[in-house]
């Protein structure tokens, strides 16, 4: 017999995140470990479980991510926006809340490239009049 699941991905900066949710106890494994050993920093945990706390989904579904690529903070926010798109595939009626809230909008800033005849993306060599 076949599980219910719904999936979602999620991008931010160059990290990418895959979401499996299946409906359970709210149990959350990142790359099959514990969410609080993969993200120590409370701050990233809120955010990973802000899109279930925004349409009242804590402790309903058993969630199964793999991300890879990028920083803590960018796969973060890439399971985030995972985890809104899979509340989607499970109910296209929260996607208002889902949508005040912000959660459905990829974060589209990425690092700007080096150019040719400059130290760096932005910074120049030093100018002398003389």
């Amino acid at each position: 017999m076949a599980t219910l699941q719904y999936y979602g991905t999620g991008k931010r900066k160059s990290s990418s995140a895959r979401v499996y949710m299946m409906p359970g106890a709210g149990e959350i494994k990142v790359n099959k470990r514990d969410l609080a050993d993969y993200f120590p920093n409370e701050t990233q945990r809120t955010v990973i479980r802000s899109p279930l706390v925004v349409t009242d989904s804590m402790g309903k579904f058993d969630l199964k991510v793999t991300v890879d690529g990028g920083g803590i903070s960018g796969q973060a926010g890439a399971i985030r926006l995972g985890i809104a798109k899979a509340l989607l595939e499970f109910s296209s009626d929260l996607r208002p809340r889902l949508k005040k809230a912000g959660m459905l909008t990829r974060d589209s800033r990425i690092k700007e490239r080096k150019k040719y005849g400059q130290k760096g993306a932005r910074k120049r060599f030093q100018f002398s009049k003389r």
